[in-house]
């Protein structure tokens, strides 16, 4: 049975403290979330950004996407009426129904996405015929997280329409069917649970993980016994008496044999596993498939359908790497690859046909009329990156790059960018430096993995070449083929 670390320990001599037996990683990736979120849920953006936390550009282009899509539908609607009321009748331009439309979305966050969105939506719907009739719910497992959703300051105007479900989206008991018309999910379906397959002579095995403590910070835990119960209780309050420890966690892995009796979708797993070689580890996101059963069941016959964005791959010959990355840890907690292949395999089990997969940001460009890239995609076009200069030379880069561009880019949000600068800095430049981080102006880019145009980078064209952009790189990077794994956006229509 293989078995090996998924961390080094300081001292080779010194052994991890283990903190629990071998389970299935979708079991500990469950107990770590829950911790996560009650230990660190409010500084989730120490850790890693998701392109709703601050960027208005997803969101904008659900909105208008939205609005499309259902006065389309009402337009649909009313001349079918006309037609039914004889040929002289003139098709009304008023909502096709006053009935309530429930939009939802999985996992709020910040409550970012649904302000721009509801905001958004109500300067696009002049007319008042779809903004007035939205009801919007905010779903997510975790009370906390929907209180801090609901705090965000331009999400203030709209609360008199907002709701929040707390519920898991795997299982919306309290939701009946067919009542839901529109169900956004971002970057949610790679924290739910997700289990890592191998085939292996024509059997399956899956990994298991046992957790372990650093000798380092094991040592520093007086109270050793009541630290191991309070972690396997996930008794948050006595856990908040111990020293940090999410970070200094050591994983053990061993593979077992896949319980199928716990496994739905076997046969669909099984035939999808026949196109990846032995010993190539593939991720597969039951979460998620429990997720789109439970979207079909309580999206409306006519519904404007369901959409996730998240980081995957739906490309076979990438899932059938042996090193491609399955998944990543942020603060300690599991981030999955999501596999779009068999998640649409398994959608089209549960009768779902009429599904979309692009990426997202040929989805935010086609609803916005424009090209785009995230600020990410232009700092890795100048030549600078990938050479060897000092990090704190990059986030000096960065934050003349974010100047320049602001020139261009007007927000209709305020937001103050979030950009800590290495220690390691010299003084003179982390005093420059900082000067232009506090002068930057509060409509502007919001975060490193903000939406830029191409608009946008072609008006500071000039000044980007004076920090050293090449115009040929920034155009390439427009029209860049996805990397192999990318963010996607997976839609379907009930």
């Amino acid at each position: 049975m293989e078995q090996h670390l998924m961390a080094q320990v300081d001292d080779p001599d010194a052994l991890p403290q283990p903190l629990g037996e071998y389970m299935p990683v979708d079991y500990w990736q469950a107990h770590i979330n829950s911790l996560f979120y009650q230990l660190r849920g409010d500084q989730q953006r120490s850790f890693y950004q998701t392109f709703t936390s601050a960027d208005y550009r997803l969101a904008h282009a659900l909105a208008a996407d939205y609005f499309e899509q259902v006065v389309k539908r009402d337009q649909k609607v009313a001349a079918k009426r006309a037609t039914s009321n004889g040929p002289t009748t003139t098709p009304s331009l008023k909502p096709a129904s006053s009935s309530q439309l429930t939009v939802m979305e999985w996992g709020p966050g910040n409550g970012n996405l649904a302000a721009c969105f509801l905001s958004h939506l109500q300067v696009l719907d002049k007319d008042g015929r779809v903004y007035p009739r939205v009801r919007y719910m905010l779903v997510d497992s975790q009370a906390r997280a929907l209180e801090q959703a609901r705090a965000h300051p331009d999400l203030a105007p709209h609360l008199a329409k907002v709701e929040s479900l707390c519920a898991d989206v795997q299982s919306l008991t309290t939701v009946a069917d067919g009542v839901v018309d529109r169900i956004l999910c971002n970057e949610l379906w790679n924290e739910l649970a997700t289990k890592l397959m191998v085939k292996k002579d024509a059997e399956y095995e899956e990994e298991h993980l046992r957790p372990n403590l650093n000798e380092r910070k094991a040592a520093a835990i007086t109270d050793w016994s009541g630290f191991v119960r309070a972690f396997e209780a996930k008794d948050i309050e006595r856990l908040k008496q111990f020293p940090p420890f999410l970070d200094d966690l050591i994983w053990e892995r061993e593979y077992h044999k896949v319980e199928w009796k716990d496994v739905p979708y076997r046969k669909t797993i099984t035939e999808f596993m026949k196109a990846i070689d032995d010993e190539v580890l593939v991720p597969v996101n039951l979460g998620a498939c429990a997720s789109i059963k439970e979207a079909k069941r309580v999206l409306a016959p006519d519904a404007v359908g369901f959409s996730s964005f998240d980081a995957g791959t739906a490309d076979m010959r990438v899932l059938n790497d042996p090193d491609k990355p399955c998944y990543g840890l942020f603060g300690g907690q599991y981030s999955f690859m999501v596999n779009l292949a068999l998640i649409q395999a398994v959608a089209k089990h549960l009768g779902i046909t009429a599904v979309t997969i692009e990426t997202q940001r040929e989805f935010v460009g086609s609803r916005l009329g424009t090209n785009v890239m995230t600020l990410m995609d232009v700092l890795a076009c100048h030549p600078m990156v990938g050479s060897k200069v000092e990090p704190w030379e990059l986030d000096r880069l960065t934050v003349q790059t974010i100047r320049t561009l602001n020139d261009s880019y007007d927000s209709p949000y305020q937001r103050t960018i979030e950009f800590p600068l290495r220690r390691e800095m010299p003084v003179e430049e982390h005093e420059a430096t900082q000067g232009i981080l506090r002068s930057l102006k509060p409509n502007g880019i919001p975060d490193t993995i903000a939406y830029v145009t191409e608009e946008e980078l072609n008006q500071a064209q000039t000044e980007l070449e004076n920090l050293g952009y090449e115009r040929e790189a920034v155009l390439m990077a427009l029209g860049a083929p996805p990397s192999p794994v990318e963010y996607y956006h997976f839609m379907f229509r009930s």
